[in-house]
């Protein structure tokens, strides 16, 4: 393995509020709800069908915080009855190229990590 200490790069600093941020915005159902709104707006509905896993609390629970951060805007259409439609924010579509770089980084490097996580779970079994 490549030692990384020895790379030419910035120190690698990750503080509370990123900590916060990232566990807030990359989490399995708000990736999810951001693949789907980067397409097109949706509805409330509309993102459950396309997310069939995700709860409507989680869901709910994962809009809001989206909105919170600034990710997600939330506008109220005039219609009957009233609905509801998501939306990325010019902010929250800025997400995408680091998130495409980080996909790519686990497509490159899955059959590694898959290796890496037999050859723990043998050694644990034999310990």
């Amino acid at each position: 393995m490549r030692d990384t200490a020895s790379d030419d790069v910035g120190a690698f600093t990750v503080t509370a509020p990123h900590r916060e941020l990232l566990d807030q915005i990359l989490d399995k159902w708000s990736l999810a709800v951001c693949n789907e709104l980067c397409e097109r707006p949706s509805r409330f509905n509309e993102l459950r069908r396309a997310i069939p896993a995700v709860t409507q609390k989680s869901l709910t629970a994962t809009l809001r915080r989206l909105e919170r951060n600034g990710i997600v805007e939330r506008t109220l259409l005039s219609s009957r009855p009233v609905a509801v439609e998501y939306r990325m924010t010019p902010l929250g579509k800025t997400l995408r190229p680091p998130v495409d770089v980080l996909l790519a980084w686990a497509d490159t490097h899955l059959p590694e990590i898959d290796a890496a996580r037999a050859r723990f779970d043998t050694e644990s079994d034999l310990a």
